[in-house]
């Protein structure tokens, strides 16, 4: 891993293993990454969604070379039924 002005950058060859499953107790998935110098990190369901959904957009738009996601509190009025008051948003 290389850090540089307070970013972590992650290779491949810095991760030990990935596994993605439902916790004991949960009901959406989670991606643990494991690092080699035992560090993790656990993503849930809905960052992972996130992501590959900005990875997807800017791999297969003509024109877009990027995407950005910012948190936001949305009131009940401003969000789908069901989903969390907190959302990354383009």
């Amino acid at each position: 891993m290389k850090t540089a002005k307070g970013k972590m950058v992650f290779a491949n060859s810095d991760i030990a293993s990935i596994e993605l499953a439902v916790p004991d107790g949960h009901k959406h998935l989670r991606a643990a990454i494991r690092l080699h110098d035992g560090g993790e990190l656990v993503l849930s369901e809905a960052t992972i969604a996130n992501l590959l959904r900005a990875y997807v957009t800017v791999k297969t738009h003509p024109q877009k070379e990027s995407v950005v996601l910012t948190g936001k509190l949305l009131a009940e009025d401003e969000r789908k039924g069901g989903f969390a008051k907190w959302q990354l948003l383009e």
